[in-house]
């Protein structure tokens, strides 16, 4: 497995992150095509994509950062079939190495399922293993996401 950092996505890399979003992510957070998720990423400055590709170069995982509200942000997706092997720990060391910090919404509860019907497994216990401070003042309670902030200092 390696890590390509890129400041914007190909045609190619953008329908490979979408399928993993909408095969990973709660399925109110899934969008219809790769148009939908353009407009997304177009509303988000200061891009830049981590793309972990396996030895024949297919998408198993994708974090970007990108600035908002001053704040340094981050998202990561790691393929299920990856997740409890190190995997989403080495892209997330491979952030902190290139941002002084990083802030993040979380889902913290287990009440939302995925596309495929399987529950969506909330990461708040990854991320505080790995230096993460809840910040459980701070919540995004909206229909599509209910979500607590984390943030990482170096």
């Amino acid at each position: 497995m390696r890590i390509v950092n890129q400041s914007q996505l190909s045609n190619t890399d953008k329908q490979q992150v979408l399928n993993l979003w909408n095969n990973e992510y709660p399925e109110k957070l899934a969008y219809k095509n790769t148009e939908a998720f353009q407009e997304y990423l177009n509303r988000l400055s200061e891009q830049n994509h981590y793309l972990l590709k396996d030895e024949i170069g297919n998408l198993q995982g994708w974090a970007f950062t990108f600035k908002r509200s001053d704040e340094k942000w981050f998202a990561i997706i790691i393929s299920e079939q990856l997740q409890g092997k190190g995997i989403g720990r080495k892209i997330l060391n491979h952030l902190k190495e290139k941002e002084s910090e990083l802030n993040g919404w979380v889902i913290d509860h287990h009440n939302d399922k995925k596309l495929n019907g399987n529950l969506y497994k909330s990461p708040v216990g990854f991320y505080q293993k790995n230096g993460f401070e809840i910040i459980s003042a701070i919540r995004l309670e909206l229909e599509t996401i209910a979500a607590v902030k984390i943030r990482w200092k170096r």
